[in-house]
C-alpha cells in the first residue's frame, strides 16, 4: 500500500497533517476541544516538520507515532460497568485489615464475569500483598487518586523472594522489573512463579524462554517498513481483530541490528558479537492487530515499524495469551517510606507494572515511596495518563524494557524527592532500553530525573513537549550495546537547570532529530557516539528564543488522524 491508498486506509493526509499541526500549534487537539500547553500563533516550524508531512511514515529521522497508545491513541478510555465492590469481599478502610486478598478476590471475580469495573471507595486500605490483575476486560477503579489510597506495608522482596539477576553478581531483578500492583496474563503469572522456583529468568516477553510457547501462523513476504498492508503466505490462521506477532530473527552477520541502528558505515563497523544483554533481545517481537485480510494481502492497525527481509525470516506467529482492555484508574499506591537502597539492590516496593499486555490504560494513579514507579514490560499499545511519582525517591520512576512498542505516557509527573538521596542510590527518570520501540513520552513536567536510555538499543521513540529538571543519570551494562537506535526524537525540550545529558542527541543517536531545546552544558556523565562516522541527525531550533511549532510532536500527528477520522 502506497503513497495516497495508504494515506487514505491510516486515516491521514498531507493536508490532515498540515491541519493537524495548526491545530497543535493553537493548542487543541482537532475534533476534541481539549488545551494543552503549546505557543500559539507564536513561533517557528522547522523544516523538519515539512519534510516529515510529505513522508509521514518513511521519515529519516521522525519516526511516526501517531497510533502509538491504547486504541492506535484514543483519545477517550473504557468506561466499563462496575460488577464488583471489594468491600463485599472483605475489604475494610481501617487501617488494619490487609485488604489484598478481597482485592484480588474482587478482581478475580470479575474476571470469572468476563470483565467489569471493581470499585474501590473513597479511603486508606492496607494491602500486605500485591494486586494481581491478571484477567482481560477487568478495571480496578478508585475514587480518584486524591481519594483513594492502597498503603503497601511490604516489598516483592519479601512477598515473592530475593531475586538476582539473571546477568550474575548480587544485583537484585525487583530494581527493573515486577510491581506491588502486577497485570499479566495468568500465564505469564503461572510461568514467573515457576521460573522463580527454577531460579531463572522469569521477566520473558511474549514467546517466552520456552519455544512451545509460539509457533508460527504465517511467513511474509518482502516489505518496507511504513507498510501498512504485507503479504503473506498463508492467510488461513488470521482474521482482523486479531493479535498476531510480527517476529524477525537476526543472521550471522547481524544485519538486522544494523538495520535497528540505521544502517550504513557507523553499524557496519560497529561490534556486535559481544554484546551478549543486547543480543538476548533478538528475535525481535512486534504485536499488532490485523485490521483486514483480503486474499493473501493483510492489512495490520500500525505501519510495520521495520523493513521484512528474507534473511530475517519474517513471520507471523502465536504468542502467550495476551491481557487487554484492562486498566487500573483513580487511586494512590503508597509504600512504607524505606529509604531507598544502593543501586540495583532495591527490594522491589515497585508501583504498577504492565507486562504482556496490549490496550491496557493506567489513568490517575499516583505512586509514593517506591522504588520503581510504572514499567511496561513487552507491553505495548499501552497508555499511561496522568500519572504522578512522587515521595522519597526512585530508582526508576517509568521504565520501559524487553520489548515494549507503541506506548504512550502522557501527562505524567515526577515530583521532587522529599527526602536527599542516600549514597550510592541512582535516578534514572524516563527510562527505555532492550529494543523498545515507537514509545512516546508527551507532556510531562520532570521536576527531577533525566531522559534515560539505557542501553540495548532502543530505537524510533519520541519526548516531546516535556519540561525536565535534569539532575539524574542515565544506566546501561557495556553487554547491552548502543544507546540509541535510529529514529529517535527529541521535541520541545525545556531543560531548566541547562544540564546536557541526553538532552541534546544529535552527536549520540544514529538518523536522529533534536528539535526546539534550550542550549545545554556538559556535566561529569559525558558520552561518545556508538557508531562512528556521519550519524546523519539533525539539530534545529537549539538555544532558540522562539519555540517550536507544532509544539507537541505527537499531538501533531494524532490530530491529523482525529481530524480526519473523527475519531
Amino acid at each position: 500500500m502506497k503513497g495516497h491508498e495508504a494515506a487514505v486506509a491510516s486515516g491521514f493526509s498531507r493536508r490532515a497533517l498540515l491541519g493537524g499541526a495548526a491545530a497543535v500549534a493553537t493548542g487543541v487537539i482537532a475534533g476534541s476541544g481539549t488545551a494543552f500547553s503549546a505557543p500559539g500563533a507564536r513561533g517557528i516550524v522547522p523544516e523538519l516538520w515539512h519534510e516529515f508531512v510529505r513522508e509521514p511514515y518513511r521519515h529519516p529521522q521522525i519516526p511516526f507515532v501517531g497510533r502509538a497508545g491504547f486504541g492506535g491513541g484514543a483519545a477517550r478510555l473504557p468506561r466499563r460497568p462496575v460488577v464488583a465492590d471489594v468491600r463485599d469481599f472483605g475489604a475494610v478502610a481501617d487501617g488494619r485489615t490487609d485488604c489484598a486478598p478481597a482485592i484480588n478476590r474482587a478482581l478475580a471475580a470479575a474476571g470469572a464475569a468476563g470483565g467489569g469495573t471493581v470499585r474501590i471507595p473513597p479511603g486508606v486500605f492496607r494491602v500486605d500483598g500485591l494486586i494481581r490483575l491478571g484477567h482481560s476486560h477487568v478495571v480496578l477503579r478508585g475514587a480518584g487518586s486524591e481519594r483513594t489510597t492502597l498503603h503497601a506495608t511490604r516489598n516483592l522482596t519479601e512477598l515473592i523472594g530475593p531475586y538476582g539477576s539473571r546477568y550474575g553478581g548480587d544485583k537484585s531483578s525487583w530494581s527493573w522489573a515486577g510491581g506491588l500492583i502486577w497485570l499479566a496474563p495468568e500465564a505469564r503469572w503461572n510461568s514467573l512463579t515457576e521460573a522463580i522456583r527454577a531460579r531463572t529468568w522469569p521477566f520473558e516477553g511474549w514467546t517466552g524462554n520456552r519455544r512451545e510457547e509460539w509457533r508460527t501462523l504465517t511467513r511474509t513476504a518482502a516489505a518496507r517498513a511504513g507498510d501498512w498492508t504485507v503479504t503473506v503466505t498463508d492467510p488461513a490462521g488470521l482474521r482482523p481483530g486479531a493479535l498476531v506477532l510480527l517476529r524477525l530473527s537476526d543472521d550471522t552477520g547481524h544485519t538486522l541490528l544494523r538495520h535497528m541502528a540505521g544502517d550504513g558505515p557507523g553499524p557496519d563497523a560497529y561490534t556486535w558479537t559481544d554484546k551478549s544483554k543486547l543480543l538476548s533481545y533478538v528475535p525481535y517481537e512486534w504485536p499488532v492487530r490485523i485490521t483486514r485480510v483480503r486474499g493473501h494481502q493483510v492489512t495490520l492497525e500500525r505501519p510495520l515499524p521495520l523493513d521484512l527481509r528474507p534473511e530475517w525470516e519474517p513471520q507471523f506467529t502465536t504468542h502467550v495469551p495476551e491481557l487487554t482492555g484492562s486498566g487500573v484508574e483513580g487511586l494512590t499506591l503508597e509504600a512504607v517510606e524505606a529509604p531507598q537502597r544502593p543501586h540495583l539492590l532495591d527490594l522491589g516496593y515497585n508501583g504498577v507494572v504492565l507486562q504482556c499486555a496490549y490496550d491496557c490504560w493506567v489513568d490517575d494513579v499516583t505512586v509514593r515511596n517506591t522504588d520503581n514507579g510504572f514499567g511496561l514490560v513487552a507491553a505495548s499499545a499501552c497508555t499511561l495518563r496522568r500519572t504522578r511519582v512522587s515521595g522519597r525517591g526512585s530508582h526508576h520512576p517509568y521504565f520501559c524494557r524487553e520489548g515494549s512498542h507503541d506506548n504512550l505516557v502522557e501527562d505524567f509527573t515526577i515530583e521532587e524527592r522529599t527526602t536527599p538521596a542516600p549514597a550510592g542510590t541512582q535516578l534514572h527518570g524516563i527510562n527505555v532500553e532492550g529494543l523498545s520501540s515507537y514509545n512516546v513520552w508527551s507532556r510531562g513536567d520532570m521536576r527531577t530525573g533525566t531522559f534515560d536510555s539505557h542501553r540495548g538499543m532502543p530505537f524510533a521513540n519520541v519526548r516531546t513537549d516535556i519540561t525536565v529538571n535534569n539532575d539524574g543519570r542515565h544506566g546501561g551494562d557495556a553487554s547491552a550495546g548502543p544507546l540509541f537506535g535510529a529514529r529517535f526524537t527529541h521535541w520541545n525540550i525545556r531543560v531548566t537547570n541547562g544540564r546536557a545529558g541526553l538532552m541534546k542527541i544529535d552527536g549520540l543517536a544514529p538518523c536522529s532529530a533534536t528539535v526546539g531545546i534550550n542550549e545545554v552544558r556538559e556535566f561529569d556523565q559525558i558520552d561518545v557516539p556508538d557508531f562512528e562516522g556521519d550519524l546523519h541527525s539533525r539539530l534545529e531550533l537549539y538555544g532558540t528564543t522562539d519555540v517550536v511549532r507544532p509544539a507537541n510532536l505527537y499531538e501533531a500527528q494524532r490530530a491529523a488522524q482525529v481530524k480526519r477520522s473523527g475519531r
